[in-house]
């Protein structure tokens, strides 16, 4: 497995386009990458920007008169004084082709407002909460995590991280060890989170598909609770589109329904996401 490599922040370069009024200009703090198809990098918070945990903006490069926007969860906590993220690497993707040479000090595009469905207001009071993920999707319960709202909502916290090899599970092993250190929430978190990370490819501690090893009950034996009950767990879900029809008809199937900010429930899903 390669170290990550972390790049520090070094003075912000000039813009080669005018940039339309709706849109921030803010500047690469860092980046660190993890594996050739994946790296995270943080990024100056506009002032004005206001943002719930579990949220994603719009975010684009000033490298065209037109730039492409994409939706990016952003992964750090609403309190946070920068803005995180955590991306793929695709090499003809019309953003991140060139998103993954990014240098701290160089200019990054985003759009004023943030929205998204997976923030602890869609979903209606429980005991547990249930975080699906595989690949990037991870990103949005980052933030969560780190938000103490989380925790004066639920008494536990399970996230299920799941990619094809161990390299691209470092992310979030590493936000979950770093959890309990945390000034703002690390006396929240004591003995409250539990991490599930699979591979699907390379030999790892526990492989499969989430699905696949809710189905069969290994996931419960895995990490000891019981059978996902509506009357006491809800479930946010973030990943592939595979893995969210898979899991959404999955927790319909236990009579899991669906919510959302205007009607909460007791499940929701993020479809727009990058990864």
């Amino acid at each position: 497995m390669n170290s990550p490599l972390l790049l520090e922040t070094r003075d912000a370069r000039p813009l080669p386009f005018p940039i339309p009024a709706n849109v921030h200009v803010e500047t690469v703090v860092s980046v660190k990458h993890y594996t050739d198809r994946l790296f995270a990098f943080r990024v100056t918070r506009p002032q004005s920007l206001r943002f719930r945990s579990g949220e994603f903006v719009m975010i684009g490069l000033p490298n065209a008169e037109k730039p492409v926007f994409r939706a990016y969860s952003v992964a750090s906590p609403a309190w946070d004084e920068e803005l995180e993220f955590f991306s793929i690497k695709v090499p003809d993707g019309p953003l991140t082709s060139e998103l993954q040479k990014i240098q701290p000090g160089d200019p990054i595009l985003m759009r004023h407002k943030a929205t998204g469905t997976l923030v602890v207001d869609a979903l209606t009071p429980a005991r547990r909460l249930l975080m699906v993920s595989t690949g990037t999707g991870i990103a949005p319960f980052a933030s969560l995590l780190r938000d103490p709202d989380t925790y004066e909502k639920f008494e536990q916290v399970i996230v299920t991280h799941t990619c094809r090899d161990r390299a691209e599970l470092v992310y979030g092993q590493e936000l979950v060890a770093g959890l309990a250190d945390d000034p703002l929430i690390g006396e929240f978190t004591n003995g409250r989170v539990t991490l599930y990370s699979t591979t699907t490819r390379e030999e790892s501690p526990f492989m499969g598909r989430i699905t696949a090893l809710i189905e069969s009950g290994k996931f419960y034996s895995d990490v000891g609770i019981e059978k996902l009950d509506p009357a006491v767990d809800r479930i946010m879900i973030c990943g592939s589109m595979h893995m969210l029809k898979d899991v959404k008809e999955l927790a319909e199937s236990l009579g899991f329904k669906e919510g959302s900010v205007s009607h909460p429930g007791d499940f929701v899903v993020e479809r727009a996401f990058v990864g």
